[in-house]
């Protein structure tokens, strides 16, 4: 099994190459080829680009996400209680109505 080494790739390279990659019509793929770049070094290029770069910023954003996603869990929860209490009385209305 060969080892391949990485090239050094200068970060003013690297966000040219995520530009181009986002703002062309082309797919991905072959602008990594037209680079001359693999095409998971540069999805994960623009996944640091998009996502800021930063270490910090990415677990910052991962906390944000997470008490969203708990927020939204709590929300969903309520909502559905509120359905349950509305079906049964809406059934209790529809047998006392007749």
């Amino acid at each position: 099994m060969s080892k391949q080494t990485m090239k050094p790739y200068s970060a003013e390279f690297k966000e040219r190459a995520v530009k181009l990659a986002v703002e062309s019509d082309q797919a991905i793929a072959q602008t990594a080829r037209d680079l001359g770049v693999n095409e998971n070094t540069l999805h994960t290029w623009i996944t640091k680009y998009h996502s800021g770069g930063n270490g910090s910023q990415s677990r910052v954003n991962a906390e944000h996400l997470y008490d969203q996603l708990k927020q939204l869990k709590q929300e969903n929860v309520r909502l559905k209680e509120e359905r349950d209490i509305l079906k049964k009385a809406a059934a209790y209305f529809a047998v006392n109505s007749r």
